[in-house]
């Protein structure tokens, strides 16, 4: 496989780690290489700006990570031509709606994918199926991850059958 460009993940303040990190254990997952650096939108909008003007020399895509008012996504989105994909964190007595509001309104001409709240996982997942599309070891390696998932469900079936659960 050449040499591929990192995903960027990036966050508004160190709290937000405990979530982001989980993208990051996907992608190691997947031998895939990654960033992880603060930005915030709200305390260092000047680097926020120049991470976005220059994300496209570095990296292949970003996930953003942000909570409350979660505006890092967005701000990010519309200064770079990266696909951007925001990860709505739960900080706020709202539990996370409010970010996810905030991050699946974005204007026109401003585009930002958008998973669940607290859903770094998935967020990486995507970054990895838009690689997959030129990649076909990514691709490879995201059939195999799906087939696991699959075996999972299938021997929760068997244990099923077998009368393993108790329950009602």
């Amino acid at each position: 496989m050449r040499q591929l460009k990192p995903i960027a993940i990036i966050m508004g303040s160190e709290s937000d780690l405990k979530i982001m990190q989980r993208a990051a254990e996907i992608l190691k997952q997947f031998h895939y290489p990654y960033h992880i650096e603060i930005v915030s939108a709200h305390r260092t909008p000047l680097k926020m700006v120049e991470f976005a003007q220059k994300a496209h020399e570095r990296f292949c895509c970003i996930i953003a990570g942000a909570g409350g008012a979660a505006h890092l996504p967005g701000m990010v989105a519309s200064i770079t031509v990266l696909p951007v994909i925001g990860v709505p964190i739960n900080v706020t007595s709202m539990q996370g709606v409010d970010s996810l509001y905030s991050i699946v309104q974005m204007p026109k001409g401003v585009p930002v994918a958008c998973v669940a709240v607290d859903g770094a996982e998935n967020a990486a997942l995507l970054a990895l199926r838009w690689i997959g599309v030129t990649e076909k070891e990514i691709a490879e390696r995201l059939k195999e991850y799906q087939e696991k998932l699959s075996q999972k469900v299938d021997e929760q079936n068997r244990r099923w059958a077998m009368g393993s659960f108790e329950g009602g």
